[in-house]
């Protein structure tokens, strides 16, 4: 799978929300919960605009070390919304990284 249609299939909620809950991290999903309901948004939407927000606003390094994970990647939807999920939640709030 191409790194396009990663992210075309990360813009859907339902798709995101199941990449979400199969990435088995409770510790990134709580962060995501918390910090998607400050935003007054659900988990997946949150994951959906911190998609968006990667793809607009994310430096070079960042998009070098996204493309570095997916090389080694078994799952590569799982591993580009992980990376760009601790991205955002770095931007969005003083959580835990991760």
């Amino acid at each position: 799978m191409i790194l396009g249609q990663i992210l075309d299939r990360l813009d859907d909620e339902s798709f995101a929300a199941e990449t979400l809950v199969s990435m088995d991290d409770l510790p990134l999903l709580v962060a995501v919960q918390a910090t998607g309901a400050r935003f007054g948004e659900s988990a997946a939407a949150y994951a959906v605009s911190a998609v968006r927000r990667f793809s607009a606003f994310a430096d070079d390094e960042e998009w070098l070390a996204l493309m570095a994970a997916l090389g080694r990647a078994d799952d590569p939807g799982a591993a580009c919304l992980h990376r760009m999920l601790a991205w955002s939640l770095r931007h969005d709030c003083d959580c835990e990284r991760h």
